[in-house]
């Protein structure tokens, strides 16, 4: 594990998944909220009476994936990492894994947080959830910036690629969708599954430690977290047809950033989503894969800092 880290803590008997160890990020403190009758767990430091910035991580993360970013974004903003159901130290309830039931429940929890406006910030998943969140709450942000993703009904390309340089990107779409053969095939397995994604799927396959791998298997293979992780992709159709609902009563207004990798899985996001908003822009982060909060931490900070500013100052 990184050095700002601590030993693991037990500091919440809140949590619903004590197995799991929980280590702590200097300057930010743990909190478990209601939303929706689930417990969420939520990561919180930085400047109080400061802008709010949310971040949501995706598969197969938890929040520790901001790790790096939350302390250069903590100097001027309020920063908020959430797991997401099923992720991390938040709950796995059986089911309501569609992107719009799981965005109401990040609400429901950012308004037990008195978070009543913010920028909202989504890799992978995380991404997903911030799309649909963003047009279900629109009144509730700022902005938001979603990386690297192909979300479903919107960037998520409508087949998946058979020639082998392209198909590694996106093949597990598919395998996630079988019913019962991924749990067969990974339980018992997943540090080797989840260590090819985080090795292939990085410009370098060395930004990743060996404890790093361990926490994000440990906390796939918790009390339900491999369920919860392809319940995703399952739900991945009713998150499209209901983000193409609420796209019919309207796009999106807020101002979005689009993030991509220089080799990354989502070449232009802001091309890809700007269909779909009036105010879409977008970044390349250079030496970047997928995962590029981990890869390049310092230009992230910079990129969703130069958005929020030129936001403020329109």
């Amino acid at each position: 594990m990184t050095d700002d880290a601590t030993a693991p803590s037990s500091s919440c008997d809140q949590n619903p998944v004590p197995g799991l160890p929980l280590y702590d990020l200097a300057g930010f403190t743990h909190r478990w909220v209601d939303a929706e009758g689930i417990r969420l767990h939520a990561v919180e430091g930085g400047r109080p009476a400061g802008p709010t910035v949310v971040l949501l991580a995706g598969f197969p993360q938890t929040w520790w994936a901001w790790r790096k970013v939350m302390p250069g974004l903590a100097a001027r903003f309020r920063v908020i990492a959430i797991d997401l159901p099923g992720q991390g130290h938040s709950e796995r309830p059986r089911g309501g894994y569609d992107t719009h039931t799981v965005a109401s429940r990040v609400q429901t929890a950012l308004t037990a947080l008195d978070v009543p406006k913010y920028w909202l910030v989504g890799h992978d998943v995380g991404a997903w959830v911030a799309f649909s969140l963003a047009l279900e709450y629109e009144e509730r942000l700022h902005g938001v910036a979603l990386l690297d993703a192909g979300i479903p009904g919107i960037t998520l390309p409508d087949s998946i690629p058979t020639d082998p340089d392209r198909a590694w990107k996106t093949w597990h779409f598919a395998f996630h969708l079988v019913p019962e053969l991924p749990e067969t095939l990974l339980t018992g397995r997943e540090r080797d599954y989840v260590d090819w994604f985080l090795k292939v799927k990085t410009l370098s396959p060395d930004t990743f430690d060996g404890a790093e791998i361990d926490h994000y298997a440990a906390a796939v293979a918790a009390e339900g977290g491999l369920s919860a992780s392809l319940a995703y992709y399952r739900d991945a159709a009713e998150s499209s047809r209901r983000n193409h609902d609420a796209l019919e009563r309207g796009h999106l207004t807020v101002p979005v950033l689009g993030v991509s990798g220089s080799h990354g899985s989502i070449p232009d996001m802001a091309a890809s989503i700007g269909p779909w908003a009036a105010n879409a822009t977008g970044a390349v982060i250079p030496q970047a894969g997928h995962f590029i909060p981990d890869e390049q931490p310092e230009a992230t900070v910079k990129v969703l800092t130069a958005f929020i500013d030129h936001e403020r100052a329109e």
